[in-house]
């Protein structure tokens, strides 16, 4: 078999043993890296992150960002469980802390640590403002999106590799290597991670409904983002985020199933 062939064949097997199932959508998704390694660094930099920042504890708003972290983790436990996912969680180790910053953020890492600025709380205005906002973040660590960009990475820098040794013309070559990262990131990564923030979108409403909040208070959300923001963000198809527009229309339009979802549930009244 030629070398060509070769690389071919072995990336393909790669792909096909290197997928995860996604338990909210049912889509196969990249997995080059297994969580088990993936959970044990990110709990040991997560420590790290705690030990070298202010955290702030039994305030009003710490003991919010617990309380609102708790709700939406149990929230994912029930939806899970009830759609055949028992023990998907087992590995998660949740943690909710808020952290004295001033950058308007949160996040979580892999396996479920979570970190609110207090410079986001503003923006929040309020419990369920805070739900929308931990709701995303925790939704991406449900669905492993940390997990497919190192993947997308892989594949990214797999593909650089690959060209250089499949093109044999040294003209042809340097125009792969000039276009290719600009090229790559622009119609391949950037997308692949607007399609998770949309995604962590979705999920993060059904998760706040379920946990008992308005989930039309999202789209609240981020009119107060757009608004803070000025204005200023990029054009969306050169930037990682969707536009805050578009996250608005997605939200409305979604407001409404995740009431419906958490209904099954039995949770009909939210709180906004």
């Amino acid at each position: 078999m030629k070398l060509k062939n070769k690389i071919v064949a072995f990336g393909a097997t790669i792909l096909f043993l290197s997928c995860a199932t996604n338990p909210f959508t049912g889509k196969k998704t990249l997995a080059l890296v297994p969580n088990s390694q993936i959970f044990p660094t990110a709990f040991a930099q997560y420590d790290q992150f705690l030990s070298e920042n202010k955290v702030i504890t039994g305030t009003k708003d710490a003991n919010m960002v617990r309380t609102v972290g708790q709700k939406i983790a149990v929230a994912a436990e029930r939806w899970l469980d009830a759609n055949g996912y028992q023990g998907y969680l087992k590995d998660f180790r949740w943690e909710y802390n808020l952290v004295q910053d001033n950058t308007v953020n949160a996040w979580c890492m892999p396996g479920g640590k979570i970190v609110v600025y207090t410079g986001i709380l503003p923006i929040a205005d309020g419990e369920a403002g805070l739900a929308a906002i931990m709701g995303h973040e925790i939704s991406h660590a449900l669905v492993n999106h940390g997990q497919q960009r190192m993947s997308a990475a892989m594949l990214q820098q797999g593909g650089a590799l690959a060209g250089n040794i499949l093109i044999e013309d040294q003209k042809t070559l340097n125009i792969f290597n000039q276009s290719y990262g600009v090229g790559s990131n622009v119609l391949g990564i950037l997308p692949f991670s607007r399609s998770h923030e949309t995604e962590a979108d979705e999920i993060g409403l059904y998760l706040m409904a379920i946990a008992g909040y308005e989930p039309m208070e999202a789209a609240n959300l981020w009119r107060r983002m757009s608004a803070q923001s000025g204005g200023g963000a990029p054009p969306e198809f050169l930037s990682t985020h969707p536009s805050n527009e578009s996250r608005i229309r997605n939200i409305e339009a979604n407001a409404a199933r995740a009431k419906a979802e958490a209904k099954k549930f039995g949770v009909t009244s939210f709180k906004g």
